[in-house]
């Protein structure tokens, strides 16, 4: 696999090399349960393709990014959190409390969401 990190925990979900509890997945993304969940339901959905974070992002990374928003909304349907409402994160960097240096999107709900957060 092109763009794939060997000390990448996500590149390694990504191919099926570590277990995860996968809600989602086709050529682009894969999308599974966080291990340590902020919410209910904390799902992330990553890129098959790694980059480090949303800085690293370019042009033609655009239809992936498109497509894991769209993703997001499928996943919130999927689990039951579409109606009564989900939050959509991207954190880039440490200080915004990025831990994992794949670019991953965040998607939380199944409780009432504060705002702001952190």
């Amino acid at each position: 696999m092109s763009g794939y990190e060997l000390d990448c925990v996500f590149c390694h979900i990504a191919t099926g090399d570590h277990p995860a509890e996968i809600l989602y997945q086709d050529d682009q993304v894969v999308a599974f349960k966080d291990i340590n969940p902020q919410a209910p339901w904390h799902i992330l959905i990553i890129p098959r393709e790694h980059m480090d974070s949303l800085n690293d992002a370019a042009a033609q990374d655009e239809a992936v990014l498109r497509h894991m928003l769209r993703v997001a909304s499928k996943v919130a349907n999927q689990v039951g959190i579409a109606e009564e409402g989900y939050r959509v994160v991207i954190n880039t960097g440490p200080r915004a409390g990025q831990s994992v240096f794949h670019l991953h999107l965040h998607l939380l709900g199944g409780r009432p969401l504060r705002w702001p957060p952190g």
